[in-house]
């Protein structure tokens, strides 16, 4: 009982304290593992149980060892997942709402330790990368589901105190595009289609992996909110990026896979796709090795390109 009341009273401070950190943009919640009962699968859980829709939990060890031989951590897992009705209620706000859906995170524990951590974006990372105030109580909602799930997802567990310098960004943090598509009622799903195996034809061509795909705009109709003849969202990664990145920074994962994100509205002729920068990465987290700005900048170059061609 008195372990009940303990795990009670954390979880109450967790979801009504500001981020202990500060103006941090991710947070790392870390518990002890030593007796092996968190895994993969019981944190999906968790999060499923708390009404998150998971869009992935990938085992990244195994696609490590068979890309490169070898793994960094004892346990690297990425993971996926968004909260469709609050994800709604922000889109209605602006479109670049829909960069949190899904939110990323990172499950690792390292070599030679028994800790278990879940690296996520805080209240201020969202609100940075989305352009919402952290004062909108749509987004606190936000953060204080997240804070609550992961107390529940790493029982004992605590918010770890980072102290990384924010570096001025050395681009735009969201990457945004327009292209024109004059289809419009029936016609728009043949148009969409056609541009959608071209992009992901491209991506896939370039070494990227397309980890999920969601089709939010199917969820904000049958909400009742219809604005849109489509509104879809991809979860894109590439294994080099992060297999490099993670070797020093495995928190990097609140961060990776990213969501290109991809809407119409009704009646309009533009069709807008955005997805946040790898300037949020090496902002967020003090990235300066060498290694891991080659291959974000790379992948930037890349990914850029590639929708800019789609659009033409």
């Amino acid at each position: 009982m008195k372990s009940m009341i303990k795990s009670l009273v954390a979880t109450l401070m967790l979801v009504t304290a500001v981020v202990a950190s500060g103006a941090q943009d991710i947070q790392i919640y870390t518990a002890d593992n030593s007796k092996g009962k968190i895994t993969g699968a019981s944190i999906e859980k968790a999060f499923a149980d708390a009404g998150f829709i998971i869009s992935g939990n990938n085992d990244m060890n195994v696609a490590f060892k068979s890309k490169f031989q070898k793994t960094n951590h004892k346990m690297y897992h990425l993971f996926t997942l968004y909260e469709k009705n609050l994800v709604l209620e922000l889109v209605k706000i602006t479109p670049e709402a829909a960069l949190l859906a899904p939110l990323s995170m990172s499950i690792y524990m390292n070599e030679n330790s028994n800790d278990i951590s879940i690296s996520s974006i805080s209240l201020e990372g969202m609100a940075k990368v989305t352009g919402i105030p952290a004062s909108n109580k749509h987004m606190i909602e936000y953060s204080k589901l997240i804070r609550a799930t992961l107390a529940k997802a790493l029982p004992n567990g605590h918010f770890e105190k980072t102290s990384y310098k924010i570096l001025t960004p050395k681009g735009e943090l969201v990457s945004s595009f327009t292209g024109e598509m004059e289809a419009q009622g029936d016609d728009v799903e043949d148009e969409l289609e056609s541009l959608q195996m071209e992009l992901e034809g491209s991506v896939e061509t370039l070494g990227f992996v397309i980890a999920g795909y969601n089709k939010l705009g199917d969820e904000f109709a049958e909400a009742g909110y219809d604005k849109y003849d489509f509104f879809d969202a991809y979860s894109i990664c590439k294994l080099p990026v992060i297999f490099e990145v993670a070797k020093t920074h495995p928190e990097a994962g609140a961060f990776a896979p990213c969501v290109l994100y991809m809407y119409k509205e009704k009646g309009s002729t533009e069709v807008k796709m955005a997805y946040p920068s790898v300037y949020n990465w090496i902002s967020s987290l003090d990235i300066e090795d060498k290694p891991s700005l080659e291959v974000l900048e790379d992948a930037q170059k890349a990914l850029v390109g590639v929708i800019k061609e789609t659009l033409e």
